[in-house]
């Protein structure tokens, strides 16, 4: 078991995205001294305020980890490249295959006593959430599924990362699931669930079901893995596993905004995301509004099982209706709601 103390020099890759800056402030709060590790091109909002030395870095460049991980006791590995449409599929696998293997590799080298690798639970499969079990770490995935990019390379980094791990870097995964919170600022696919729905772009829903986790939770439990985490071993951090009904039904309820009763059909999305790669992907040469897995991710039951976590490392999550009131309260309170739908809220905080 590693203790994370006080003053500990740790690398954060890919520290000023959503999870990676969750992950920065929990350190922060338990006194690390943190090396935010950071792309040349990369929107650092995240950081800023945050007592952290920044040091530019490019994953798919090996010379530029060169002296990175220097007097560096820990490293969280969360730089990714993540997109449902890309143009050209070559920086997936630069970012989230070669770029890993680099990071995990130079921090092995440095003498870097632990390695907290952030893989996603989109490289499991979901065989037995279509018999209402959600999925674990053992369930292996259908290769015939890792639709789109960011799936696939996840998958191979993941094997690269436990190939590494088999030679002995010191190296430990977290997978986690839809995260909810304060300062997405992209927002990612899981905030703009709640983005659309703020800005009355929720007409209706799928009947399908997914796991929401507060960002916060989430950080806790990659410094939990950390310090209890087994060499090699991978763990779910997850949230509650909720409908998208439930889901729209908790917004409604602490925003005061009308819910989103219409139930759609699982080809609607699919037919509109078929609709909208071919005519703005294919035509039109630009990233479509309703991408073609984004479409399948919202006809899919993607609920998981954190056990192992909780069980092996302590994990604990708050109820959803928490996650998605402090994403509702920032989006609004950042300016990304229309000033007519804000005059329609009436906030209820979860207990």
């Amino acid at each position: 078991m590693k203790a994370l103390q006080p003053g500990d020099r740790v690398a954060v890759t890919g520290a000023a995205g959503f999870i990676g800056s969750a992950v920065t402030r929990a350190l922060l709060h338990r006194g690390a001294d943190v090396v935010a590790l950071v792309e040349a091109r990369a929107s650092t909002k995240n950081l800023d305020g945050l007592a952290v030395e920044r040091r530019v870095i490019d994953v798919v460049d090996p010379s530029s980890l060169v002296g990175v991980f220097d007097d560096v006791r820990y490293c969280f590995h969360l730089a990714a490249r993540f997109g449902f449409w890309p143009r050209d599929p070559a920086p997936f696998y630069d970012v989230n295959v070669y770029g890993t293997r680099h990071v995990v590799a130079a921090a092995w080298r440095s003498g870097v006593e632990r390695i907290v690798y952030t893989s996603s639970v989109a490289t499991l499969g979901l065989w037995a959430t279509r018999a209402g079990r959600p999925s674990r770490e053992e369930d292996v995935a259908d290769l015939a599924g890792l639709h789109g990019n960011y799936k696939r390379t996840k998958y191979v980094a993941e094997h690269e990362v436990l190939r590494l791990a088999g030679e002995g870097a010191p190296v430990v995964l977290v997978l986690p699931t839809m995260p909810h919170g304060a300062f997405d600022y992209r927002p990612t696919p899981s905030g703009r669930v709640v983005l659309d729905y703020l800005n009355g772009r929720m007409p209706g829903f799928v009947d399908t079901a997914m796991n929401v986790a507060h960002v916060d939770d989430l950080a806790e439990g990659h410094l939990l893995a950390l310090e209890r985490g087994a060499q090699g071993r991978s763990y779910i951090c997850g949230g509650e596993n909720i409908t998208m009904a439930q889901l729209l039904a908790t917004l409604s309820r602490v925003t005061g905004l009308a819910p989103a009763t219409r139930r759609f059909p699982a080809a609607v999305p699919l037919v509109a995301g078929g609709l909208s790669q071919f005519v703005e992907g294919v035509l039109l040469r630009r990233e479509p509004r309703v991408a073609w897995e984004a479409a399948r991710m919202a006809a899919t039951v993607m609920t998981f099982d954190d056990a192992r976590a909780r069980e092996e490392l302590g994990y604990r999550s708050r109820p959803a209706a928490h996650a998605l009131y402090d994403s509702a309260r920032w989006f609004v309170e950042n300016g990304y709601v229309a000033p007519k739908r804000v005059a329609k809220l009436s906030w209820s905080a979860p207990e």
